[in-house]
């Protein structure tokens, strides 16, 4: 079919919609294929495609908010995957995604249930219930028991950024020989913050240590506040992906919003370092005016997110966005030019 003139010059008639065809294809040729079609297939190879150029771009410091309950799903492996290979550079997790995932790495399982079961049942039969999957209660004591056991190994009354005490934390699992996201960190250098750290196992490990043998350490959390944003004025660029939303979004997000009031207190004018590249995979929606489901184009207005940025948003569940990125970043073996280094971070420790 021949265009029109007036077809020709309709500016918004430009990049032509591709029709899916079936052929034999890899998971990354399946996600430029999607991105070249519509609603949340498009934002999916959208998506992809920024991750790709965000990895490529030097002096790029890319920050992995995680949110949700991935570990328990099956997805932990991949969050380590992306720490061991330099894929990111900062994990802001919630405290049940770091601890959860050892349950699994100490030997223990979770296994596929209902969310259509009589949980009362559960409850006498000690197992804990995440919507279908299933965990045992004395083996998810037994995990915050192991965290606890690290606590007595810390003088008493320590003081420490939620990023130090997950360093140390990763020193002793990786000693121990289990293998997880904070212990991967650990060998790879790879700070992790948990703003929220004591709402998970690690909350309960800590209060045990404390009734038990009166064990006390202290979470520092304007001094974590302090560090990652420090990160932020060593980055020459940063960049975010979100796994959700919730706390880790919003502590990458005031990295941004940090140096811009810095810069004022220090040179009596704003000084702006947003995001450059920014994708979130979610399931939350903006109209309720949550975090989690705020928009990227709302960030901008905060200076959190740069108007020229590379964006996309995600609607899906991230146990299916999640694996096709990875599995199509494992099938294009995208390789980092430039990772940036955290020595000064920890040598104290």
């Amino acid at each position: 079919m021949v265009l029109t003139n007036k077809e020709k010059d309709n500016p918004y008639l430009v990049e032509r919609l591709r029709t899916f065809e079936m052929r034999s294809r890899s998971v990354k040729d399946l996600l430029r294929d999607m991105a070249d079609t519509a609603y949340q297939g498009r934002a999916l190879g959208e998506a992809y495609s920024i991750i790709v150029d965000m990895l490529k771009e030097s002096g790029n410091t890319i920050f992995l908010g995680l949110a949700g309950s991935m570990s328990t799903a099956g997805m932990w492996k991949i969050i380590k995957w992306l720490v061991e290979n330099r894929y990111v550079d900062v994990v802001v997790s919630t405290g049940a995604n770091i601890s959860e995932d050892i349950y699994e790495a100490m030997g223990f399982s979770y296994y596929k249930g209902s969310p259509y079961v009589d949980d009362s049942e559960l409850l006498k039969y000690k197992v804990d219930r995440f919507y279908d999957v299933y965990a045992s209660e004395l083996h998810y004591r037994r995990m915050e028991n192991l965290i606890k056991e690290f606590i007595y190994t810390l003088p008493r009354g320590a003081q420490y950024s939620t990023a130090e005490f997950l360093y140390l934390f990763g020193k002793y699992l990786n000693e121990k020989g289990i293998d997880c996201i904070v212990s991967a960190a650990y060998r790879v250098g790879v700070p992790v913050f948990s703003p929220a750290l004591v709402d998970s196992g690690y909350g309960v490990a800590a209060v045990l240590a404390l009734r038990e043998k009166g064990h006390s350490i202290v979470l520092d959390m304007v001094k974590d506040f302090d560090q990652i944003i420090e990160i932020g004025r060593r980055s020459e660029k940063m960049s975010a992906i979100y796994i959700g939303g919730g706390v880790p979004k919003d502590y990458v997000n005031l990295v941004a919003v940090m140096q811009t009031l810095i810069g004022l207190l220090e040179k009596g004018e704003d000084v702006y370092k947003p995001l450059e590249y920014v994708v979130q995979i979610t399931t939350d929606a903006p109209q309720w005016g949550g975090l989690s489901g705020a928009t990227l184009e709302e960030a901008v207005s905060w200076g959190k997110v740069s108007p020229r940025a590379r964006k996309r948003v995600v609607y899906a569940d991230a146990t299916i966005a999640l694996p096709l990125i990875a599995q199509a970043l494992y099938e294009d073996n995208v390789r980092r030019e430039s990772k940036p280094g955290f020595d000064w971070l920890f040598k104290h420790l």
